[in-house]
């Protein structure tokens, strides 16, 4: 489970380009997941954007992941879920689809290990700086707490919220599994090239580290 460069769609954001060529230019450069994040759609439209990606990341060999909606994970035969507090459990989803991936959100160490203990399989954990992707992101939790939280779980650990190519360094030094990455990759004038330019910071410093 590769989670080091995991890349989050935004319609708004990367309009006027499709999911897909957004998309298909992070795997060029080096994304290793894709989750696909749709908060605004019909359910349909929802369903058919999933079923391109489905196809594109299985020809690519990168994990697809669906934010919030087990129903569309599982009828697309997506490898994982992401959970939010307002989302299905946990457990209800692990007894549904025992086979897929399960992610969940925390900002605390409190949370981050009651939902390990609840049979998370990896935990996004932020925002760690402030951001405009997320109106709901809250305070910033920083790089402290971040350590903190990696090293109270045994999980993989992945950082998001406002890491860009000048800080991801400083994010990657907490000990995280990967980082994940909206605005700087799919806003990107070019996805492709953002996407390669943190795999580049990414492989020299855990090369650096190994």
């Amino acid at each position: 489970m590769d989670l080091s460069l995991y890349v989050i769609t935004d319609r708004k954001i990367q309009a006027p380009r499709s999911n897909v060529e957004v998309v298909r230019e992070a795997i060029r450069g080096g994304a290793s997941v894709i989750q696909l994040r749709e908060k605004e759609v019909s359910t349909r439209v929802f369903l058919e954007e999933a079923l391109e990606l489905r196809k594109l990341t299985r020809e690519e060999g990168v994990l697809f992941i669906i934010n919030d909606r087990l129903d569309i994970a599982l009828a697309v035969g997506a490898d994982g879920v992401h959970l939010g507090e307002e989302d299905i459990p946990i457990p209800y989803a692990r007894h549904l689809a025992p086979s897929l991936l399960i992610g969940a959100s925390c900002d605390t160490v409190e949370k981050a290990q009651e939902l390990e203990a609840l049979g998370a399989d990896y935990l996004g954990v932020g925002t760690v700086f402030a951001t405009s992707t997320k109106r709901d992101a809250g305070e910033p939790i920083g790089l402290l707490r971040l350590r903190r939280i990696k090293e109270a779980v045994k999980i993989p650990v992945v950082a998001i919220g406002g890491i860009t190519l000048d800080n991801v360094e400083e994010v990657l030094a907490t000990g995280v599994d990967g980082v994940a990455i909206v605005s700087a990759v799919v806003g990107a004038s070019s996805p492709l090239e953002a996407a390669r330019a943190f795999r580049r910071k990414i492989d020299t410093f855990w090369g650096k580290k190994r």
